[in-house]
């Protein structure tokens, strides 16, 4: 009931999904990861455990085919589920339920996957997977985001629309993003606002936090309103409205 892409960037090793259903909060059951570790993503008819075992299992350093093997191995009713996965070394793996319901498949590539089920037709999937390559280079928000909208184009979830989400994992144990649109009419458009609102100030505010390896971070606050007040100088000089206000993207 669901179509997702699960990345990680090759150049800092940072993680991303971004998921779309016909369903409920899809970002509260699909997306899992860990920084430094992996990402996984378990839709159709979701295991949690999937997810949980997945990634304990990728930190001790199993490879994504072999956990596929292990948890599809164990469950009486994997051939109605569907996952894929990747590692901190960029390899991955996806799983297809047989008994998942048309049209679904997954398509695997260098340090990105795309699965889905449910869905108008395989396009979905190629089109996501296309534009992600094709945009090598953006940030990586950015590039799961038009992926997603240029899969929605080519007819999404067979049943309509109702929730996205996007998370994208740094090298901490915490969300460096985390966005979701739970019951939405143009779910996908709603998290591109939001990505705009996070922008204005969130994102300033997340590359400040404690790290392991910063485990003061930064409390100074004068220097993130400094950058904050800049960036919104240039954006009125540019004529550009308050991503606040800015009604909700299209799919592109």
């Amino acid at each position: 009931m669901t179509w997702s892409i699960v990345a990680r960037d090759p150049d800092t090793g940072h993680f991303g999904i971004a998921v779309a259903s016909r369903f409920f909060a899809v970002g509260a059951a699909v997306p899992h990861m860990r920084g430094r570790i992996g990402a996984i993503a378990t839709q159709a008819f979701v295991s949690p455990l999937y997810g949980t075992d997945g990634i304990a299992l990728l930190s001790e350093g199993h490879s994504p085919d072999d956990i596929i093997a292990i948890l599809t191995g164990r469950d009486d009713g994997a051939q109605q589920r569907q996952m894929h996965l990747i590692d901190a070394e960029g390899r991955n793996a996806a799983f297809t339920g047989a008994k998942c319901i048309d049209w679904a498949g997954h398509l695997v590539d260098d340090n990105v996957s795309v699965a889905g089920n449910m869905l108008a037709g395989p396009e979905v999937i190629a089109e996501s997977l296309r534009v992600y390559k094709e945009t090598s280079g953006a940030p990586l928000a950015e590039r799961l985001l038009a992926a997603m909208g240029t899969g929605e184009a080519a007819g999404g979830d067979k049943r309509g629309r109702q929730s996205a989400a996007l998370k994208i994992y740094r090298d901490q144990d915490y969300a460096w993003l985390d966005i979701r649109a739970d019951d939405h009419t143009d779910p996908l458009g709603e998290l591109r606002r939001l990505y705009a609102v996070a922008q204005e100030r969130f994102l300033h505010v997340a590359e400040t936090m404690p790290t392991r390896d910063n485990p003061h971070g930064l409390t100074d606050r004068r220097l993130i309103d400094e950058k904050i007040t800049a960036l919104e100088a240039a954006r009125i000089a540019e004529g550009r409205p308050s991503p606040s206000f800015a009604t909700p993207l299209k799919p592109a």
